[in-house]
């Protein structure tokens, strides 16, 4: 909420401006992308040619439709391999079109016309999650307001200007509910700003003179005059743009495990096509034996069985993630998650609820209030506000079923705390003293023992007092509480990793450490911008370790895409981190994260024994083709055969019993 600044007052207006914890949505439409436009015309031709075909229709009515869905979808694979080819090297996707176009030719339409629409799906969807990427970076620049209020260097005159305009040293005036436009130090004034973007700090901090600010934080109640301290191109919000832009162009590309060997693989398919039909050719063969031998030897060892023996495992374990709330993008993010070994978490919003709540209510010895009326009077006071930690106290009156009395003359002073007269007494509510205590030699007005809501952090939570009529009767301890599955989720990662997790978090040191030791963590980085979790996550990897890193912030989505594997927390997370993870974990449990981590193990060992089942398989056939004579329809039954042999195996992490044991560890 916007308030007007008076000489002594705050008076509410209904204005609120937009939350600082997320960007703007600027997300790219499925069809704006020409790869899934080119997929859906291919799957869509495909759908009609299929039932025709299995009718018995006359072909042609039915062979156009493949040939647009041939079209349509192996087009582009077919010239990114060509490309490929003229840059002497050879990959599976340009032997997927000429095992497509081959069983084409010998009749078998109808597969070759699905692989080229499994083809194109695919990559269609790897476009539209590149796509998305990059609107959620471009959307949190939108967080940075475009212009600022300039003040003259005599304070006497305001104009505005563009945000890039400003040069370090001006001084800039931020009214409260705007956003900060410039990284700096505040001169003049008192308030809070909403850092959470940036930091990862649940509650508004305190800013007053000396106080460092930083561009696109939220300002709260109170007006600041802020020295620019930082060029906006080098502010910590362009920073993190390029942290993430940086990170995705660095991140070493990661393959599923038959894209490794696929150049070795395809050379030795096309090399050996070409001596099944070129070496009997030459001693005198038949060219239209030796033509249906080699196309009966391509199809066999075609990698239709090899790629199925990747994809099913992997799309099933994605499957299965995701009826119990964890959306994994891809294949490749699903093996990514099996591979790791050390985790870091983040701690706001991750390992804690990411709201304050109101943990212990203490009303003073013969002050003449019990807990729900030292809660009803506080929440009174408090009902006006929009401050997170008042929508708190006001919450916990609700759900205690307290009445709350009107409450009027609401004055809002920033830095300071609230003040209202409820049934004829005034009551302000406001930080505790220095140490924890009520503070010793508080004038009675209040105003030196209270403060804004957003005060320091003491051990237990954020502790801030209650007057009526200058008199001290009670406090409040409000805290970001740690979620009920932390330190479950936490054993279950150290069992998983085989080392305890590593904490990275922008919050304070002592708030850091609260959280640390209810769950079970010993490696504790706090106070880190978004360029220092990129560090400690790049410390780690260097160190050998392949990290997997949980975050919910814009703050953590460089460390989303600098980690081997990210994980965002779904119900608050930012549009960034979302889009930057390889995972989202829907309902927020943290228990799924290693349960995840599990899944994509067994989904790898099933890849291993699928590849051995297509190797054997294909070897066979190939020998009986070589040796003897493989007659082409035995011969495609035989591939078929694998195909789906391998396909099925693969669908068996679509059972409930594998979450279940993957849940139990």
């Amino acid at each position: 909420m916007v308030c007007r600044v008076s000489a002594t007052t705050l008076t509410p207006t209904p204005v609120r401006p937009p939350s600082a914890a997320t960007a703007p949505r600027r997300r790219t439409r499925v069809l704006a992308l020409p790869e899934a436009r080119w997929a859906l015309t291919s799957t869509l031709a495909f759908l009609l040619a299929f039932p025709l075909d299995l009718a018995g229709v006359s072909a042609w009515l039915y062979g156009p439709l493949y040939v647009v869905a041939y079209a349509a979808g192996g087009w582009e694979p077919a010239l990114e391999g060509l490309r490929a080819l003229r840059e002497k090297t050879l990959d599976v996707d340009l032997l997927m079109i000429v095992a497509a176009l081959g069983a084409a030719a010998i009749g078998q339409v109808l597969d070759g016309a699905l692989l080229i629409v499994i083809f194109a799906t695919s990559g269609a969807l790897e476009a539209l999650a590149t796509a998305r990427t990059a609107d959620s970076v471009r959307g949190l620049l939108d967080l940075a307001p475009t212009t600022a209020t300039r003040l003259s260097p005599d304070g006497t005159t305001e104009e505005t200007v563009p945000t890039d305009r400003l040069a370090v040293g001006d001084v800039v005036l931020v009214r409260p509910g705007e956003r900060i436009g410039a990284d700096g130090r505040v001169l003049e004034g008192e308030s809070e700003a909403d850092q959470a973007t940036i930091t990862g700090e649940p509650l508004p901090v305190p800013k007053a003179p000396g106080d460092e600010v930083f561009a696109g934080t939220l300002n709260g109640t109170g007006a600041l005059r802020v020295r620019v301290a930082r060029d906006p191109a080098d502010s910590v919000i362009a920073r993190i743009v390029s942290l993430v832009e940086e990170a995705s162009r660095t991140k070493a590309p990661t393959q599923l495990f038959i894209e490794k060997i696929e150049q070795r693989y395809a050379v030795g398919v096309v090399v050996a096509t070409l001596a099944v039909f070129g070496v009997p050719l030459a001693f005198g063969e038949d060219l239209t034996a030796a033509l249906l031998r080699a196309m009966t030897f391509m199809i066999v060892a075609s990698p239709c069985a090899v790629v199925l023996a990747t994809m099913p495992p992997l799309l099933s374990a994605i499957a299965n993630a995701g009826r119990h709330g964890v959306l994994v993008k891809s294949a490749v993010a699903m093996e990514r998650l099996g591979e790791i070994d050390a985790a870091a978490l983040d701690k706001t919003g991750t390992l804690t609820e990411g709201t304050p709540e109101v943990v212990a209510v203490r009303p003073l010895p013969g002050s003449g209030f019990d807990e729900d009326g030292l809660l009803a009077l506080a929440a009174a006071a408090e009902y006006p506000s929009e401050h997170p930690l008042a929508r708190a106290v006001v919450a916990a009156a609700g759900a205690r079923g307290v009445r709350m009395a009107a409450a009027e003359d609401f004055v809002a002073t920033p830095g300071r705390g609230v003040r209202a007269t409820v049934e004829g007494h005034v009551v302000t509510v406001g930080r505790a003293g220095e140490h924890g205590g009520l503070g010793d030699g508080a004038p009675a007005d209040g105003t030196g023992a209270g403060g804004a809501l957003a005060d320091r952090a003491v051990a237990e939570g954020t502790t801030v007092l209650v007057e009526r009529d200058g008199v001290a009767v009670g406090t409040l301890t409000l805290a970001d509480r740690l979620r009920h599955d932390a330190p479950a989720a936490v054993a279950a990662l150290t069992a998983v990793t085989g080392a305890s997790p590593v904490l990275l978090t922008g919050d304070n040191a002592r708030a850091a450490a609260r959280v640390a030791a209810d769950t079970g963590i010993d490696d504790v980085r706090a106070e880190l911008l978004p360029d220092g979790k990129v560090e400690a996550v790049r410390e780690l990897q260097n160190g050998g370790a392949k990290v997997l890193f949980v975050g919910d912030g814009v703050n953590d989505a460089p460390a989303l895409a600098a980690a081997h594997a990210g994980v965002a927390m779904g119900r608050a997370g930012s549009d960034l981190a979302l889009e930057t993870a390889d995972a989202v974990v829907v309902r927020d449990e943290l228990r799924a994260i290693p349960a995840v981590v599990r899944l994509s193990r067994a989904a790898r060992r099933l890849v291993v024994q699928n590849l051995v089942i297509a190797g054997v398989c294909i070897a066979v056939l190939v020998v009986w083709d070589l040796v003897g004579h493989l007659p082409l329809p035995l011969g495609v039954a035989g591939h078929e055969g694998s195909t789906v042999l391998v396909g099925l195996n693969g669908l068996r992490l679509l059972r409930e019993a594998a979450w279940g044991r993957a849940t139990r560890g």
